[in-house]
């Protein structure tokens, strides 16, 4: 049997081939296909089965695309009510290619149409290897029970249907075989996931929280609680994912647009996207953009922090990372980038435009800031559970997917360091801040990561989760 799991940074998404005698399944593609057609050219198969494990909401796939060339059947719940032409399955149904059977174990909780899919290499046994286990169980963590695509439950029954997938189903699976995700950490589609990309049945008994004795009262209550905020894109993806989304090839290109005519569009309501990194970008930047760099979670705050259809304009530092930056914001269902700033900022300084400046600051600058400025105001843009468990003190906990209904609590007329953990979500935060009236602010390079590396005081709240997320 071949296997091979795909990883996707940027969305913290792992998707997989499966190959036997020269057919292939490929289960929760990415939206962009092309590494898929070329695995299965190299290893001599055809990909003849697509199966979607839920009907995902933080990103949208690329199931109808590589449908559409590949000629493979698409594979999902009968519960996930997809508009397109697929094979609709259920518990206990099965697939068979070559040697492997994939049998299917529906495991509501996370969204009402969740399976799991069960491996089995009939070469070299008649037990099941591996399960891919969507967003049903990750490494460390469990699916959260309240997203858009389980529309018309409640959060608590949901938890419910999940706690009964878990112990009636998964746990029922010997301690030896594989567990492999479609989700590590940094995904908005859980609490506190694990970096490791595939565990076992029996480590995730011993060691995940959510899998530990409990009532099922208890267990609903806990994964009903400090649950983080559901991104704005999320609905759109769900919508894009059931109809299934049009191939990549078929977007419209953006056009190059000199400095006057990227003033003009921002005039009309255009927002200009900046990718280069938190350093760059703080030295000089088209005032009213946004800096969300490729070198972080790129498409994820894309589609958090900007609505869904806003006319975009790029800005990168080289020409080739356009078509990388469009790949990446249509992952998040962005699909209207109109241009790109051509020649970069450095076409726009020479134009004699207002340029905008957001100074850098070492942790060393900021532990002298906080001593010498008085009313310095230090906000730490991370999520709860990583400010909780260790921050710069006297820090305020603001996490940025929240920071814009949350401006109230920011004084405006005090100096402002912005804190992440390594400076790239601050960096996103200060136009969230400027655009909020905040006049004097400095981004923190290097974030929590590097205060605790230089050994400086941290806080840690009682019953901070061990969380360290990107």
């Amino acid at each position: 049997m071949f296997f091979k799991q795909f990883f996707l940074a940027c969305l913290a998404h792992a998707s997989y081939m499966i190959g036997s005698e020269g057919e292939a399944c490929v289960v929760d593609p990415q939206r962009d296909v092309d590494q898929y057609l070329e695995t299965a050219e190299k290893e001599g198969l055809k990909i003849k089965y697509i199966i979607e494990t839920h009907v995902h909401a933080d990103f949208v796939g690329g199931h109808r695309e590589l449908a559409e060339k590949t000629g493979a059947e698409i594979v999902f719940s009968k519960r996930a009510e997809a508009s397109f032409a697929h094979r609709a399955v259920d518990d206990g149904d099965s697939i068979e290619f070559g040697k492997v059977k994939l049998d299917i174990l529906a495991t509501p909780g996370h969204t009402p149409e969740s399976i799991c899919v069960l491996v089995t290499d009939k070469e070299q046994s008649d037990k099941p290897a591996m399960v891919l286990t969507g967003d049903t169980l990750f490494i460390g963590d469990v699916g959260r029970p309240d997203l858009v695509s389980a529309k018309g439950f409640s959060s608590e029954e949901m938890a419910g249907l999940l706690y009964d997938s878990l112990r009636q189903k998964l746990l029922k699976l010997d301690d030896q075989v594989l567990v492999y995700p479609a989700h590590g950490a940094g995904s908005l589609c859980g609490k506190n996931m694990s970096a490791e990309r595939f565990s076992t049945i029996g480590q995730q008994r011993q060691f995940n929280y959510a899998l530990k004795e409990m009532s099922k009262d208890d267990f609903i209550a806990m994964m009903c609680t400090d649950l983080p905020e559901v991104p704005a894109y999320f609905p759109t993806a769900v919508a894009k994912n059931r109809e299934g989304a049009q191939s990549l090839d078929r977007l419209s290109q953006p056009k190059p647009m000199n400095p006057q005519e990227v003033h003009e569009a921002m005039s009309r309501g255009h927002l200009v996207v900046d990718t280069r990194t938190n350093t760059l970008y703080g030295g000089g930047h088209v005032p009213g953009s946004i800096n969300i760099g490729l070198g972080g979670q790129f498409a994820s705050w894309a589609g958090a922090l900007i609505p869904i259809g806003t006319p975009l304009i790029l800005v990168v530092e080289e020409k080739e990372q356009i078509d990388e930056a469009i790949t990446r914001l249509a992952r998040a269902g962005h699909e209207s980038v109109v241009g790109y700033l051509e020649g970069g900022i450095y076409a726009w300084i020479k134009s004699g435009h207002d340029t905008g400046e957001t100074p850098q600051i070492t942790i060393d600058q900021l532990k002298e800031k906080m001593a010498e400025v008085k009313d310095l105001q230090v906000i730490d843009v991370r999520r709860k559970g990583e400010y909780e468990a260790g921050h710069v003190p006297g820090a305020i906990n603001i996490p940025l997917a929240d920071l814009k209904r949350n401006l109230d609590k920011v004084d405006k007329r005090r100096p402002t360091a912005i804190i992440c953990a390594s400076g790239y979500r601050s960096s996103i935060s200060t136009h969230i801040l400027k655009s909020g009236g905040v006049a004097y602010l400095y981004n923190t390079v290097g974030g929590t990561n590097a205060w605790r590396t230089a050994g400086y005081e941290v806080v840690v709240e009682e019953n901070a989760p061990s969380c360290s997320k990107a």
